[in-house]
């Protein structure tokens, strides 16, 4: 397994890269429709089934198997041998981030759960303070793998 891994890096990386990037693209932009959504679109309305529509497909589409392809991807780059250190700080920190990212990305999922069922309670504001939490995580992300400190 270990040959295989190491003969497959640089495509296992690439796609890694790829499922992060269309996983953090809907962890930036769900937050943002629900500001929209919290902001402009009382229970029942019209607007309202409309932003249902796009949270529940951005959410099932493309974040959820986008969030299982970068773990996928991700861990198989960690079973990768030579790749990961464990005795330094950054893949302690990149790990603790992702498990972040993904707790992000589950909370996600209950507020939208809220607005299906017109029980959400948060503000615009609210969740526009939320939209940063994703950016926070990216940036100890990458410099934990770029930088190695």
């Amino acid at each position: 397994m270990g040959n295989f891994l190491a003969d497959m890096y640089l495509w296992v990386k690439a796609f890694h890269v790829m499922a992060v990037i269309a996983w953090m693209a809907g962890l930036f932009y769900l937050p943002r429709l629900f500001v929209y959504h919290a902001e402009r679109a009382g229970h029942g309305q019209d607007m309202d089934t409309l932003f249902q529509t796009m949270e529940l497909k951005l959410y099932r589409v493309i974040m959820g198997p986008a969030a299982v392809a970068a773990w996928l991807f991700g861990l198989a780059l960690v079973m990768t041998p030579g790749i990961v250190d464990w005795s330094q700080v950054w893949p302690w920190a990149k790990a603790v981030s992702v498990l972040g990212m993904t707790w992000f990305h589950y909370w996600l999922g209950e507020r939208r759960k809220e607005f299906s069922t017109g029980r959400n309670r948060l503000t615009g504001r609210h969740y526009r303070m939320m939209n940063e939490v994703p950016t926070l995580l990216m940036v100890v992300i990458v410099l934990s793998v770029i930088v190695r400190f």
